[in-house]
């Protein structure tokens, strides 16, 4: 285990925070806030810590993909954990457990909230609580890539341990350029999002905010009713928003180069936006008769599909009144989620249609047993390898995802409360049903059940095993062997 450049990374990271942290201090001075004061000491404390952990360069800059796994895993926990340090000093969210969820629920772009009443926070707090979202959509290492030089061609490990998908590939010879084109993207779209939000006569504080939620598919709001008490026009661009940002980026990417005809014929992207269609017409259908106007019933079904299928979380409606079927399309569009290579959550579309093709497959395989068939994605065949992996990426998802059900079940809340709360939280949704639907937070769970849907969040977000790899044995005995050798 090569545990310099781990330090190293986690220096590099720890730094980037305390600079980030300086867009919540400006916003403070702004609003003439005194909150601002504490973000500006953890700022000053990430950079110092940040600068004695990257002061001596490692000599071996070269390691592999359980290096990057454990790298990320410990990024994003130590990110989590100096980020809500300023929710707890300015006593807006006094406890620790309730800050850290918030915390994480934000960086993993999750929007699970404890608050009861959001517009209560001071602006500074609420831009960094919204700024987090943006910080984790498109993932800090893919920034720590593009702003920061970590040399060797070993970097590739840090994006596959947290590129959100089944597979990742470069989309230009260069690694740092293909980070840099990322979030070129990232920040093009977020930019022409605001500029339209105030177009639409949205307050500047709230456009921005409120696209740094779109476009980390977040969620968090800075209205106790999230969007719902804005303009249809505000719903509409948001709607058409969170649906762009659940979009594999490999597509904005061909259409960047004028590759219009292979960034349409991408497979994924086509059946994402079919699933979006006929989640729309169904629920639009079966909510009509309850809805003021047939106007508000497309606008609110297509927004909350949208918002759930991308795993954003914003609301424009109490759903969990709407009928059974409705609420049912929006439950399996958790799970579902959005693209891979998006800042969406969920199990992907991607992974969806190779489960679906190699069911069709192995269905084949018993009509003609001798049949050679490969499973193709975009005309190109998908390897073996790839496979596998998605089909032991989905036996782990159920798995720590019957546990957590299991473990949160202790509180004796309801089942429909229990089941949404770790589906919205593993898949980074935000809101589920019942106690836990858009109305409602998550504030009535234990410090158990929060601690375990924390770790839900964090599982979703990194794509299950970089965090699940801090527990394997074999990395628990080698991070104490080099501590050990460190010391001799």
């Amino acid at each position: 285990m090569n545990s310099s450049i781990i330090r190293y990374i986690l220096g590099s990271v720890l730094k980037l925070e305390g600079a980030l942290m300086a867009l919540p201090c400006l916003v403070s001075v702004i609003y003439k806030e005194e909150e601002g004061l504490s973000y500006l000491v953890v700022a000053l404390g990430c950079l110092a810590f940040g600068f004695l952990l990257t002061f001596k360069k490692p000599k071996d800059t070269v390691f592999y993909l359980k290096e990057g796994c454990v790298s990320t895993a410990l990024s994003w926990i130590m990110l989590s954990i100096f980020g809500c340090i300023p929710f707890v000093l300015t006593k807006e969210i006094p406890s620790f457990t309730n800050a850290l969820f918030e915390t994480i629920s934000g960086f993993t772009t999750t929007g699970a909230t404890i608050l009861d009443d959001v517009e209560s926070l001071s602006h500074t707090s609420m831009f960094w609580r919204s700024f987090t979202h943006w910080i984790g959509g498109m993932g800090v290492l893919v920034f720590l890539l593009a702003v920061v030089p970590l040399s060797g061609g070993s970097n590739v490990n840090l994006m596959r341990a947290e590129s959100p998908g089944p597979s990742f590939g470069k989309l230009v010879p260069k690694l740092k350029t293909t980070a840099r084109l990322l979030y070129l993207i990232y920040f093009g779209l977020t930019i022409i999002q605001i500029i339209l939000l105030i177009c639409g006569r949205m307050p500047v504080f709230d456009a921005i905010t409120t696209s740094f939620g779109t476009a980390g598919t977040g969620g968090f709001g800075i209205k106790n009713d999230s969007i719902a008490g804005y303009s249809l026009y505000i719903k509409w661009v948001v709607t058409i928003f969170m649906i762009l940002f659940g979009v594999n980026f490999n597509a904005y990417y061909l259409i960047l180069y004028k590759k219009f005809k292979s960034a349409f014929a991408m497979e994924e992207v086509k059946a994402y936006l079919i699933i979006i269609i006929v989640s729309v017409v169904c629920i639009f259908f079966n909510i009509l008769k309850m809805s003021t106007s047939a106007v508000n019933a497309i606008t609110d079904s297509a927004f909350q599909v949208a918002s759930i299928i991308t795993t954003t979380g914003f609301s424009t409606t109490d759903f969990n009144l709407w009928p059974e079927a409705s609420k049912t399309i929006l439950v399996i569009l958790m799970f579902i989620g959005a693209c891979a290579g998006s800042t969406g959550g969920g199990i992907k579309v991607s992974r969806l249609v190779i489960l679906i093709k190699s069911l069709g497959k192995e269905t084949d395989s018993y009509i003609h047993p001798k049949i050679i068939k490969k499973i193709k994605m975009d005309g190109k065949p998908v390897e073996h390898e790839v496979v596998r992996s998605v089909n032991v990426y989905f036996l782990t998802f159920i798995i720590i995802f019957t546990v957590s059900v299991l473990l949160v079940s202790l509180e004796n809340k309801d089942f429909t409360t229990n089941f949404t709360a770790v589906a919205a939280t593993i898949n980074n949704v935000g809101p589920g049903l019942s106690k836990v639907g858009p109305i409602c937070n998550f504030g009535g769970f234990s410090a158990l059940s929060k601690y375990v849907m924390m770790f839900d969040m964090l599982a979703g977000r990194l794509e299950l095993f970089p965090l699940l790899i801090l527990f394997h044995p074999a990395i628990i005995r080698e991070i104490f062997s080099s501590k050990r050798k460190s010391r001799v």
